[in-house]
């Protein structure tokens, strides 16, 4: 039996998400008019869910997506038709007026406006429906596309709850860095499928994203996230070990230290398979929330750089690196 996803109650308060899922057999599927629809129906359907988008990287075979879940709030109706109406920007005749039926029913509140009000908040404040809603419509699109039938991500998505602040900002770093660990590019911001890319391309979404991550000003991330992006980044010198698995597995027997930047170049499954990361109160608070009494203890992160006090909830018991 699976176990059961990790998630705040919205209604609580709000909640930070590492969210990733590949395509079945790992194939390389999304070249790049795939990639952009992607983009585009992430942020369509993050509008429309109540997320806020931290940050993204879209990439061949996965995708990778940051999302803040605000604590639940009333949403008027009004709200969620603009919403329902940007995501299906073009209904079939018999869709419009169904809408607009329901539009008519909402001044008395009507049944019809009741289901069809409840059926929308539904899939909002969820990063499950949000994840659901996202992998079923790029299913479609790409099928009908490519003239293809059958199943197209491998498994259910993976999440990862973040604690907002220094756990965050190594998290969304991470995020964007995944074109360069995967030698597609040097830097991050010339790869137009992350977050970070669309940011310094000036989109405000995507900047108040990335302000999020760092908790501060535009100009802030310019001088510290983006000096930690380039730092992560930056080619090694040809006297200087690559950051590997190998190497990290070296350093925790010898107890020596490696930069931050020189540790977050190598995959991290702390980032992608961990259940919760943060402090070691943040972990132990939230861990409490799980069913069950076989919860693990929170762990602090491979002593293999300062993490500064980072601790994981994972079920992980080897290959931390890879």
């Amino acid at each position: 039996m699976r176990r059961p996803r990790l998630k705040v109650d919205a209604l609580q308060e709000e909640g930070y998400y590492h969210c990733m899922s590949r395509t079945a057999g790992g194939e390389w599927l999304l070249g790049e008019k795939e990639k952009e629809v992607l983009r585009t129906q992430v942020w369509k359907l993050a509008e429309y869910c109540g997320l806020e988008l931290v940050t993204y990287a879209l990439m061949s075979n996965h995708y990778h997506v940051l999302v803040r879940v605000p604590q639940r709030h009333e949403v008027t109706d009004r709200e969620l038709l603009v919403r329902y109406r940007a995501l299906y920007p073009r209904l079939k005749p018999a869709q419009e007026v169904a809408l607009r039926a329901v539009e008519a029913d909402m001044a008395r509140d009507g049944e019809l406006a009741r289901t069809w009000r409840e059926k929308q908040l539904r899939q909002m404040f969820d990063v499950s429906q949000f994840n659901k809603l996202l992998k079923m419509r790029f299913s479609i699109w790409y099928n009908k596309t490519h003239k293809r039938y059958g199943t197209l991500w491998s498994e259910r998505f993976k999440s990862v709850l973040v604690e907002s602040g220094d756990a965050l900002t190594k998290m969304a770093a991470y995020i964007d860095g995944n074109a360069v660990r995967a030698a597609i590019v040097k830097d991050p911001k010339d790869y137009r499928f992350c977050g970070y890319a669309e940011a310094v391309a000036g989109n405000p979404k995507a900047r108040l994203g990335l302000r999020q991550a760092t908790g501060g000003s535009w100009s802030e991330v310019l001088d510290g996230y983006r000096c930690l992006v380039i730092a992560m980044l930056s080619e090694a010198s040809e006297d200087k070990a690559r950051a590997t698995p190998e190497l990290f597995e070296e350093v925790l027997r010898t107890g020596g230290r490696l930069s931050l930047a020189e540790v977050l170049k190598c995959r991290i499954r702390y980032f992608t398979d961990g259940v919760i990361l943060g402090s070691k109160e943040y972990v132990e608070r939230m861990s409490a929330r799980i069913d069950g009494k076989t919860i693990r203890q929170p762990q602090a992160l491979a002593p293999v750089t300062d993490w500064a006090g980072l601790h994981v909830l994972s079920r992980m018991r080897s290959n931390l690196w890879g």
